[in-house]
């Protein structure tokens, strides 16, 4: 089994605790699952886009270039040159395949927008619905919370999610983290103290 597929089942073990453990987060793990679904159809609409430019490009110069040719083809004939039409009508022939070609693909690259456009649509809707959803929970829960009868356990799941809340895909790599470091600082000198009793044996 490959590291990224160890990492992948741990990832996902650990989200399924997390929202165990704080079940009014579900809704909005879900909506962030939408919002980058959402994101890709977007971002795959974009790249089609621009293929199809490219692709209607390709078409209108191969075109243009099928009827110099077949002037070309028209000139040699009247001139009663064969030696000039049958590679010009050779040329206009291959011209002709490629066009055909460019066209089943800008037709298949057509297809593809209008079924990622319905994509995006359905995404769109569903986060909208999940988005009522969780302004309701919102709601019941600042209800709930004004409730004078709440418990400490609000308050831990407020500090547990506080970083849930907090803006998507922050680095925490970074080499200014603080967290970072005050764990290292931490680690570091546990190991040390390890160490002194160990060579204190």
């Amino acid at each position: 089994m490959g590291v990224f597929e160890d990492l992948s089942r741990f990832l996902e073990s650990r989200l399924d605790e997390f929202l165990r453990a704080n079940p009014q987060l579900e809704l909005m793990a879900l909506e962030e699952q939408l919002r980058g679904q959402e994101e890709d159809a977007i971002n795959l609409l974009g790249t089609l886009k621009r293929r199809e430019q490219q692709l209607e490009a390709s078409i209108l110069e191969t075109a243009q270039e099928v009827q110099r040719w077949h002037i070309r083809v028209t000139k040699a004939q009247a001139a009663g040159r064969p030696d000039l039409v049958t590679p010009a009508q050779a040329r206009e022939a291959a011209l002709l395949r490629q066009g055909n070609h460019l066209w089943g693909q800008m037709t298949g690259v057509k297809t593809q927008i209008e079924q990622t456009r319905e994509l995006q649509r359905q995404i769109h809707d569903k986060r909208r619905e999940l988005k009522t959803k969780i302004a309701a929970a919102e709601a019941a829960r600042a209800t709930a919370k004004a409730n004078p009868t709440a418990t400490a356990t609000d308050s831990a799941q407020t500090w547990g999610t506080s970083g849930w809340n907090a803006a998507p895909y922050q680095a925490f790599s970074e080499p200014l983290d603080p967290l970072e470091e005050t764990f290292q600082r931490w680690e570091t000198e546990a190991e040390l103290e390890d160490l002194k009793r160990q060579m204190g044996k």
